[in-house]
């Protein structure tokens, strides 16, 4: 399959104050390695480049991280207002994402809620990885919450896999990855945290995909649905045989879900006015903005 290009970017959403793209797999965020390689950044700055900010390192304020291997939406921030309410909402919870996996096995339980602590591992070996509590070298271990719903059974590589939608409730590193692994059912494509099997070489990519993400800012409800890649006319690989949940039902279900109040119990994000203009960002704030997004990313991989 095509790995991404520099002039491939793909736009599902543009306002005045975001762009939410469609972020492609093995593809790097931003990166400060001499070589030339395609990043996200560098896609941005081809497409869009009078919107590059010349007061932020790399140009643009990405809201939030997806692993190098993981595709799909990613929120990028178009100024420090709108980076600080996008924030804000990330703090407080108030996000709602939802990933596409194709994961090894035929999950039993058409629902479930995955609730495994997760901390770092300190394993000789397993520098940058996660682990779930009461393994062997797990350390400082956080709430940590997935709701998994089946939507497909089927075949991957002649290989039993399940289509699946994962809601994270927590933002914990590889949180979706090391949830599935604890459930043995890895990822497909994940070799950091599946299982070696005999086709492993099969899958072109990790099967995860950033499928829907909603942010109600007080300035707007930036919401954005990408496309499926999981569907056997881009992939031939996989052969779903039983429909457990319609994915478009699914997509309803999220489109209609309220939003958490703020936190100061203002008027619902997507009618409210937009705010009036904010003071300029201080450095205290946004010392406080990176420490909070080390704790959310999602790529130590990167």
């Amino acid at each position: 399959m095509e790995a991404g290009r520099v002039e491939s970017l793909s736009v599902v959403y543009q306002s005045q104050d975001f762009l939410v793209v469609n972020k492609h797999w093995d593809l790097r965020i931003d990166s400060r390695m001499w070589r030339e390689t395609p990043t996200l950044q560098k896609q941005l700055r081809l497409r869009f480049p009078e919107l590059a900010d010349p007061d932020t390192y790399y140009g643009f304020r990405f809201c939030h991280q997806l692993d190098f291997s993981t595709s799909g939406a990613l929120c990028v921030a178009l100024n420090k207002a709108a980076a600080g309410s996008a924030y804000k909402c990330f703090k407080e919870r108030r996000v709602t994402k939802a990933y596409l996996a194709l994961v090894r096995g035929h999950v039993q339980e058409s629902r479930m809620t995955i609730n495994y602590a997760i901390g770092r591992n300190s394993t000789e070996g397993r520098a940058h990885t996660m682990c779930i509590e009461g393994t062997q070298g797990c350390e400082n271990p956080k709430p940590s919450v997935t709701e998994l719903v089946v939507l497909e059974h089927g075949l991957y590589a002649g290989d039993p896999v399940s289509k699946v939608l994962l809601q994270p409730l927590t933002g914990r590193t590889h949180q979706l990855r090391v949830h599935c692994s604890a459930l043995s059912h890895p990822v497909v494509g994940d070799l950091t945290y599946g299982q070696a099997s005999g086709r492993e070489d099969q899958p072109f990519r990790m099967m995860l995909h950033a499928f829907y993400l909603r942010i109600p800012t007080r300035g707007e409800c930036v919401e954005a649905c990408t496309p499926d890649p999981f569907v056997p006319t881009l992939d031939a690989c996989w052969s779903p045989h039983a429909l457990v949940h319609s994915l478009d039902e699914l997509v309803q279900v999220l489109r209609a879900a309220p939003d958490p109040e703020p936190a100061e119990g203002s008027p619902g994000p997507c009618s409210a006015p937009p705010p009036p203009a904010k003071p300029p960002e201080t450095e205290a704030q946004r010392a406080s903005c990176l420490q909070w997004l080390s704790e959310w990313t999602l790529e130590p991989d990167n």
